[in-house]
C-alpha cells in the first residue's frame, strides 16, 4: 500500500472530512491495486467484498469526494472507461506524476514514474507567465512480448 490507512485518515481529517468506513474501504481499495487503473465498478466489487452493504452509489459519491481532495487520478486510457488509481505523494503532499505505457497490441498499460515534464513545466511559467497544475502522458507503443511477436 502506497499510502497506510492511518495516513489516509489523517488527510480526511485535515480536509475536513468525516472519515467513514466507505471512504476508508474506497481508499484501499485504490491503494491495494496500485498498476490496476480500476473502474467505479471495479472499486465497487472489491469494497463489495469487504463491505457487502456498500451500494455503488456511495461508491461514485466517495470517488468524487477523493477526487477533489485530490487524493485519486481519474485516467482515460482510451478504452472506453473512466479509471481511477491513488495519487503518489512526495512527503510535502505535492503530486508526483506517473505516466503510462500503452500498447497498440494487446492493451497492456504499464505506469512508469519520471518527472520528465519538470523542467518544461518551469519554462512554461517563465516564458509564458502559465502555472501547469497538472499533467498526463500517453506513450502508445508495443510492449515487449507483443514486439516479440512482431519482430
Amino acid at each position: 500500500m502506497s499510502i497506510t490507512t492511518d495516513k489516509f485518515k489523517t488527510i480526511l481529517k485535515e480536509n475536513g472530512v468525516k472519515v467513514t468506513t466507505q471512504r476508508i474501504l474506497v481508499l484501499e481499495a485504490l491503494s491495494s491495486c496500485p498498476d490496476g487503473h480500476l473502474t467505479a465498478e471495479e472499486i465497487y466489487d472489491l469494497v463489495r467484498a469487504a463491505y457487502p452493504e456498500i451500494g455503488l452509489a456511495t461508491v461514485y459519491r466517495t470517488i468524487q469526494l477523493l477526487l477533489e481532495l485530490h487524493l485519486i487520478d481519474r485516467i482515460n486510457l482510451d478504452d472506453g472507461f473512466v479509471r481511477y488509481e491513488i495519487g503518489e505523494m512526495k512527503e510535502s503532499r505535492t503530486r508526483h506524476h506517473h505516466h503510462h505505457l500503452i500498447c497498440r497490441q494487446c492493451g497492456k498499460v504499464i505506469s512508469f514514474q519520471d518527472d520528465l515534464l519538470e523542467e518544461l513545466e518551469e519554462k512554461i511559467q517563465r516564458t509564458m507567465h502559465f502555472t501547469v497544475s497538472d499533467h498526463e502522458v500517453k506513450l502508445y507503443g508495443y510492449c515487449e512480448e507483443c514486439r516479440r511477436k512482431i519482430d
